[in-house]
């Protein structure tokens, strides 16, 4: 109000100064993550305009922290019923918090999501993009669904979130669906996509960018040497380890199929081992050809896995959805507040 009027309490006004102050308003409660205070808003008058404070916008009742705070108790198993007596306790009596807060929350959540999903990519440039399917027990629904997601890796080095929708198990025409919206929203074709083994995915990229390269994560390949190997009786630690080092030499830029037969060559009963690098060997060593320093991040979906570990973790709490869509609006919310968190 000082900086607002050019003028402290009781200086007299010039005259050419405006307004005049008035007391003030009816004390309110305003949560803050140390508490809910009690404060009363200054009152001017004589204006030509209203004035309206940035610290302390009209009709706030709670910090933008306090609003952060609510998805990700939400998403960690706390009921609706629940949020008034658990957060209460922490910040006071006085707190304007309720069952209905949250629905409310909600609401705005989905209204956000549904903005973002339609939000233009036309810029900045994509360079590579890691493709997942995560499944979440959403509610009612019998069949697991899906959520699509898509990480842009952009020409300035961020990764951003590009894409997260429900689809049925991963299928081909789910992931085209969501390829098709992102191109139609003016995203440029990536150099280098990087996926899981589901063959819904390679599908799509064929059809919507074929011009792209394709890479499999290794991830499935490595678990599935160890489960023959050990199947076989030789040991599934000695089936992945040649599978990684295999992986890892820097030959296999100029790898042939020849050079999967070494996997079967090093002990009785990896031949099996050796045929599942064989099925999609071509896949799996397409990130070679890109700078060695992107390697260790185009070699798995690790970058989608990472921010997916706690919320995989919380998969009791994601019962509780009745719909799909609920369930996806607020682990995007949780999804865009994790990266903020992290500086992402």
């Amino acid at each position: 109000m000082t900086e607002f009027l050019g003028r402290a309490r009781y200086h007299r006004r010039g005259s050419n100064d405006h307004g005049y102050r008035n007391g003030y308003g009816k004390p309110r409660r305003l949560t803050m993550r140390g508490g809910t205070v009690h404060l009363r808003r200054p009152r001017v008058r004589g204006l030509d305009e209203r004035f309206q404070s940035n610290l302390l916008p009209l009709f706030t009742r709670r910090t933008a922290q306090i609003n952060d705070l609510l998805p990700e108790l939400y998403l960690h198993g706390l009921a609706l019923g629940d949020f008034e007596l658990a957060l209460r306790g922490l910040l006071g009596e006085d707190a304007p918090l309720s069952a209905s807060t949250v629905a409310r929350a909600k609401e705005r959540w989905q209204a956000e999501a549904l903005a973002w999903q339609q939000r233009s990519l036309a810029e900045p440039p994509l360079v590579y993009l890691w493709v997942d399917g995560v499944y979440v027990k959403a509610g009612l629904d019998k069949d697991k669904a899906a959520l699509l997601v898509a990480i842009g890796g952009m020409a300035d080095g961020r990764k951003v979130l590009i894409g997260l929708r429900s689809g049925y198990r991963e299928s081909a025409e789910s992931w085209k669906g969501l390829l098709r919206d992102l191109r139609e929203r003016g995203l440029s074709s990536p150099r280098l996509v990087v996926g899981d083994g589901h063959l819904g995915i390679w599908a799509a990229l064929t059809e919507v960018y074929p011009e792209a390269d394709q890479q499999r994560c290794w991830k499935p390949p490595d678990r599935q040497c160890a489960r023959s190997g050990a199947q076989a009786g030789s040991g599934g630690g000695e089936a992945e380890a040649a599978a990684g080092s295999l992986r890892s030499d820097a030959a296999a830029r100029r790898a042939t199929q020849g050079r999967v037969s070494e996997v079967g060559a090093r002990g009785a009963g990896l031949e099996r081992a050796a045929r599942l690098l064989d099925e999609d060997w071509e896949r799996l060593v397409s990130y070679y050809r890109y700078s060695q320093e992107h390697w260790r991040h185009l070699r798995t979906t690790n970058v989608i896995e990472s921010p997916f570990a706690a919320l995989r973790l919380r998969t009791d709490a994601a019962k509780r959805f009745k719909k799909v869509a609920n369930a996806t609006a607020v682990i995007w919310k949780m999804l865009l507040w994790q990266r903020r968190s992290s500086g992402s």
